[in-house]
C-alpha cells in the first residue's frame, strides 16, 4: 500500500514555522518565561515553614482546623526531605499552566455554550489534544521553545485545555432554561444575563473543570521534567533514571501533597463562589450546636490579616531574598558569580565529568546549574542557546546523527577521553559466548532480550541499524529500551543469581571493575571505530567565556582518573555525586589547578597582592571619560579590584591626583586641551599612554543651518545665533582657548559670549535648540556621540586656532607603577576604535544616567572577549 507521507509534511511544516514565526515563538516565550519567574520569586521569597503557616491559615478558611493542620504538616514534609525549592517550582509551573488555560478555556467554553456551530468545531479538536499521548507535544514544544520550563508549560496548557473548555460549556448549558428566559422577559441585556445569571449558576461546574486543569497539570509535571523543566517533575525524572528509589517517593509523595491541597482547595473554593454552595455552608453552620474548634472557619477578613501579618514577618525575618558573598577579592574568583548551565545524559562518565566541572567551576566563582536531559532534548537545547556546554558527546560514531543535525549551531572543544569502545558484554561465567556471532541461536538462555539503555543513545540506534541485523541476531532478540542506570541494576540482579544477561556496555565504565564481564567481539567492525569523548558547547560560548573555553579545550583525563572518579560517585549513591567528587579532588590534590588554573594574583613591589588596595578612579562628565572610566570599572571588578569612582572638575582632579588622592584617570586631552594642568602638575603625575587618537576640538552647528561651514561664516551672524555659543565646563583649556584665542583670531569676540554650562548642559540645549530647528553654536569635540545623533556640520578653522589634535591620555598618580604593576601594564597596552568608543557612548546614553554599568555590561555582552583583550589573565 502507498505511504502516506505524513511524518515528512509534519517536519516540513514545523520547518516553516520556525522559519517564519520565531518572532512569535520567542514573544510567547517571553512571556511565559517572565510569568514563571514572577510567580517563583513570590512563592519562594518566604521562609518555608512561613509559606507552609500562609497555605494553612488558607486552608483553615477554606476547610477547617484539621485541614490547615494537615496542610503544614504536610508542607513541613515537604520541607524537611529538602524539596522545597522544587515543590516552589512545580507549584509554579501548574500556577501558570492554569492561569493561561482558563483564559483560553473559560472564553471559548462561554463561546461554545452559546454558538451550536462552535461547540461542533471545538468537541473534535479537544478530543484529538486529550486523546495525544502528552510526551508527543514535547516534541514540538522543544523544537518551537527550547528545553527548560517554557516546553513543559506550553505542552500542559494543551494537555489540561479540554476539561476547562468542555466543564465552562457544561455548566452554563446546565443553567435552567427558564432561568435565563424570565431574565430576558425582564429586558436582560445578553451581556448580564451571562454574567449575572449563568456564571453564577454554573460555577460549581466551572469551579470543577478549574480543578481538573489543576490536577492534568499536576499530573504533567514529569513528563516536563524531561525536558529540563525542574521542579519535583525532574525530581522524579532524575530518580527514573538512576533507579533511585529513595528520590522517587520523596519527589512522589511531594507531588500527593500539592495535588490533594490543590484538589481540596479548589473544591472548597467552588463552594465558597458558588451562591448555592454559600448558602449550603450558612444553613450547616446554623445546624451546628454550640461553637467547636474543629468546625470553626475564619471570616475572609480575619483569614487575609492572618496571612498579611505572616507575610510582614517573613520581611522583618529578611527571608525575601538576600545579598551573595562578595568573592572578587579572591584569586580563585575568576567566574565573579557568572551563570553556566551545563546538561548532561546520565551516563556514568557523563555524570563523573559533569559534576567535576561543577565543582570546579564553582571553585573558580561561577554559579553551575546542572540538569540532566535525554540526548535528543540535550542536543537541541545547546543548539538554541539554552544550555552552554555538554561533556560526554561520542563521536565520530554514536552521536553521529546529533552532531550531523547541530553542528552549524555547536562548538566542539574537542576529545578530553579517548578511545573508547561500544560493546555487547556478558558475564565472564557465560564461558561459551566470546563474540557476537556466538548469540546466535541461544536467545532462550537469555529470555530472547538484550537489556539496553536510553533509546536516544546513539549506541542503542547502532545496535537496532546495524548489529543485530548484521548477525542475525534481530529476529531472535529484543533490544529493551531503558536507562543506564537500570540496565547496571539489572545487570547486578542477574550477575547475583548467576542468570544468563547480555547488556550494550562500554569502555571505560566502572561496570568492569565490579563485575567479570566478557566484551563480546565484533569480526565485522559494524561498531566501528572508537569514538573519543568530546565537549560541546553552544554557538558563541567561547567568545562569551573564553577563559572557560580554554580549559575545556586543554582538559584531559586518563582511564584511571576516570574509572576511580566514577567508583567514588558509585560508592557515594546518586544524588551526592558533589560530595564524591569533592572526596575525590582531596585524593587528587592539584588537579583542579591544572584543569582550571587559576590567574595568578597580581603583586604590587612591595610583594603584596595589588588588589587589596582599592583604586581611587577620577572622572568627569565628558562622554569618553563615562565610557572609559566605567568600562574599566567592568573589568576589574571581574579580576578582583576593588573600584571607587569620584566625579571631578578637570582642575581639582589634577590636583588631588598630584597629591596621591586619586590613583588614575583616562581622560587626559595632551597635549594641548590640558596643558596648563599638565605643566602645572605633570612632575608628580604619570602618563602612562595614549588609548585613542587623534581628537579634535571644534565650534559645530546643526546641518539646516546651511551657509555656516566655517568659523569665518560666523562674521555677522550673531543675531542668528543669539549672540552667544554654548559651551561646557568653565576653566577647561578648551574654553579658555577659544574665549582667548579662537574667537579674538576670527573677529568674534565682540560679536559672541562663549556660555559657561557642563556638557550635559550643552547637549541639552543643543537637544532643544535642534528639536525647534532654531540656529545654534556649541563647542564639540571628536569622537563624540553627539555627531551620529545629529545631523551637525563641525565649522573649519583655516588658521588652526584650536591647535593640533589631541590623544587621549591614561594619567596616574606618581606612586601608581609601583603600587600597581599589572594595572600600569594593561594600561599602557589598552586601546580602543573609534567605532567601539562611539558604539559604547551610543549605548551609555541610550540607557541614561545612572545606567552606565548596565549599558557598559550590554555593550560587552555584544563586544565578547574585550575583558580578556583589555585585561588579560
Amino acid at each position: 500500500m502507498f505511504r502516506l507521507p505524513l511524518g515528512e509534511w509534519v517536519d516540513s511544516a514545523v520547518d516553516w514555522l520556525q522559519t517564519h514565526l520565531v518572532w512569535l515563538f520567542d514573544a510567547i516565550s517571553s512571556i511565559v518565561s517572565g510569568m514563571f519567574d514572577g510567580i517563583a520569586a513570590v512563592l519562594s521569597a518566604p521562609a518555608p515553614l512561613l509559606f507552609a503557616g500562609i497555605v494553612a491559615v488558607i486552608a483553615w478558611w477554606l476547610r477547617g482546623l484539621p485541614a490547615a493542620l494537615l496542610t503544614f504538616v504536610g508542607f513541613a514534609l515537604i520541607d524537611s526531605v529538602e524539596l522545597w525549592d522544587e515543590a516552589m517550582d512545580t507549584l509554579t509551573l501548574v500556577l501558570v499552566a492554569t492561569l493561561v488555560t482558563l483564559v483560553i478555556a473559560v472564553p471559548l467554553g462561554i463561546w461554545a455554550s452559546r454558538s451550536k456551530t462552535v461547540s461542533a468545531v471545538v468537541r473534535p479538536v479537544l478530543d484529538f489534544m486529550q486523546t495525544m499521548p502528552a510526551m508527543v507535544y514535547l516534541i514540538p514544544g522543544v523544537i518551537f521553545f527550547g528545553v527548560g520550563v517554557v516546553p513543559g508549560i506550553i505542552a500542559t496548557i494543551i494537555f489540561a485545555l479540554p476539561p476547562g473548555v468542555r466543564m465552562t460549556e457544561l455548566g452554563i448549558r446546565q443553567v435552567d432554561g427558564e432561568l435565563v428566559e424570565a431574565a430576558e422577559a425582564f429586558g436582560t441585556t445578553s451581556r448580564n444575563t451571562l454574567l449575572r445569571v449563568q456564571l453564577p449558576l454554573a460555577l460549581p461546574t466551572i469551579m470543577a473543570g478549574i480543578n481538573q486543569v489543576i490536577m492534568l497539570g499536576l499530573s504533567m509535571v514529569v513528563i516536563a521534567g524531561m525536558v529540563g523543566g525542574g521542579g519535583l517533575g525532574g525530581s522524579v525524572y532524575r530518580a527514573i533514571g538512576n533507579v533511585d528509589v529513595g528520590l522517587g517517593f520523596e519527589a512522589g509523595i511531594s507531588i500527593v501533597i500539592l495535588a490533594m491541597y490543590l484538589d481540596r482547595m479548589t473544591g472548597a473554593l467552588g463552594t465558597v463562589v458558588s451562591p448555592l454552595g454559600r448558602r449550603a455552608v450558612v444553613k450547616a453552620r446554623a445546624m451546628a450546636e454550640g461553637w467547636k474548634i474543629w468546625t470553626y472557619r475564619p471570616q475572609p477578613v480575619v483569614a487575609v490579616a492572618a496571612i498579611v501579618a505572616l507575610a510582614l514577618v517573613a520581611g522583618g525575618m529578611s527571608v525575601f531574598g538576600g545579598s551573595k558573598d562578595d568573592t572578587a577579592g579572591k584569586t580563585a574568583q575568576v567566574g565573579d558569580g557568572k551563570k553556566i548551565s551545563i546538561g548532561y545524559i546520565p551516563w556514568d562518565e557523563g555524570i563523573a565529568s559533569t559534576f567535576l566541572w561543577k565543582e570546579m567551576l564553582e571553585q573558580r566563582g561561577f554559579e553551575v546549574d546542572v540538569k540532566q536531559y535525554e540526548a535528543g532534548a540535550l542536543y537541541t537545547g545547546m543548539a538554541n542557546g539554552q544550555i552552554d556546554f555538554q561533556t560526554d558527546s561520542w563521536l565520530p560514531v554514536t552521536h553521529a546523527s546529533y552532531w550531523k543535525k547541530y553542528q552549524d549551531r555547536l562548538e566542539d572543544m574537542g576529545s578530553w577521553y579517548a578511545p573508547t569502545s561500544l560493546e555487547l558484554a556478558v558475564p565472564a561465567y557465560m564461558k561459551d559466548v566470546k563474540s557476537m556471532e556466538d548469540l546466535k541461536g541461544r536467545a532462550s538462555e537469555f529470555k530472547g532480550r538484550i537489556v539496553g539503555i536510553e533509546p536516544s543513545a546513539g549506541e542503542m540506534g547502532l545496535l537496532k541499524d546495524k548489529l543485530l541485523p548484521g548477525y542475525g541476531l534481530d529476529k531472535e532478540y529484543k533490544l529493551i529500551d531503558g536507562s543506564t542506570p537500570s540496565m547496571l541494576a539489572e545487570l547486578k540482579r542477574a550477575y547475583a543469581k548467576k542468570e544468563p544477561i547480555v547488556v550494550p556496555l562500554w569502555s571505560p565504565h566502572w561496570a568492569y571493575n565490579d563485575f567479570d564481564l566478557t566484551k563480546l567481539k565484533d569480526p565485522k567492525g559494524l561498531w566501528g571505530k572508537g569514538d573519543g569523548i568530546h565537549t560541546l558547547a553552544r554557538k558563541g560560548f567561547s567568545q562569551e567565556n573564553p577563559e572557560v573555553a580554554k580549559w575545556l579545550k586543554s582538559f584531559k583525563m586518563t582511564e584511571k582518573q576516570l574509572t576511580s572518579l566514577e567508583a567514588e560517585i558509585q560508592k557515594a549513591g546518586s544524588g551526592k555525586e558533589q560530595e564524591a567528587v569533592r572526596t575525590w579532588l582531596k585524593d587528587n590534590s592539584g588537579v583542579v589547578d591544572t584543569w582550571a588554573p587559576a590567574p595568578k594574583a597580581a603583586q604590587a613591589v612591595s610583594g603584596d597582592d595589588e588588589r587589596k588596595r582599592p583604586v581611587e578612579v577620577a572622572w568627569f562628565p565628558w562622554e569618553e571619560d563615562i565610557a572609559a572610566t566605567y568600562l574599566w570599572k567592568a573589568v576589574l571588578e571581574e579580576r578582583g579590584y576593588t573600584i571607587n569612582l569620584k566625579q571631578f572638575e578637570v582642575g581639582p582632579m589634577y590636583a588631588a591626583m598630584s597629591r596621591g588622592q586619586i590613583d588614575v584617570q583616562f581622560d587626559g586631552w595632551l597635549p594641548y586641551t590640558q596643558k596648563n594642568y599638565w605643566d602645572k602638575y605633570g612632575d608628580k603625575l604619570t602618563d602612562i599612554g595614549s588609548w585613542y587618537g587623534p581628537t579634535s576640538i571644534e565650534v559645530a552647528v546643526p546641518d539646516y543651518v546651511k551657509d555656516v561651514t566655517s568659523l569665518e561664516d560666523l562674521k555677522g551672524k550673531g543675531s542668528d545665533f543669539k549672540g552667544r555659543i554654548v559651551g561646557i565646563e568653565p576653566g577647561t583649556a578648551t574654553m579658555e582657548n577659544l574665549k582667548k584665542n579662537v574667537l579674538p583670531q576670527y573677529g568674534l569676540d565682540g560679536e559672541y559670549e562663549v556660555v559657561d554650562s557642563s556638557t550635559p548642559g550643552m547637549l541639552a540645549e543643543l537637544k532643544r535648540a535642534y528639536a525647534k530647528k532654531e540656529p545654534i553654536a556649541v563647542l564639540l569635540w571628536t569622537p563624540h556621540w553627539a555627531y551620529n545623533e545629529y545631523g551637525m556640520t563641525k565649522l573649519k578653522d583655516p588658521k588652526k586656532a584650536f591647535g593640533e589634535g589631541d590623544r587621549l591620555h591614561t594619567i596616574a598618580s606618581k606612586e601608581f607603577p609601583q603600587q600597581y604593576p599589572q594595572l600600569t601594564k594593561w594600561f599602557k597596552d589598552f586601546e580602543l576604535t573609534e567605532k567601539q568608543l562611539g558604539g559604547l557612548e551610543n549605548e551609555i546614553q541610550k540607557r541614561g544616567a545612572g545606567h552606565e554599568e548596565e549599558a557598559v555590561k550590554a555593550w560587552m555582552d555584544d563586544n565578547p572577549g574585550i575583558a580578556d583583550t583589555m585585561a588579560p589573565q
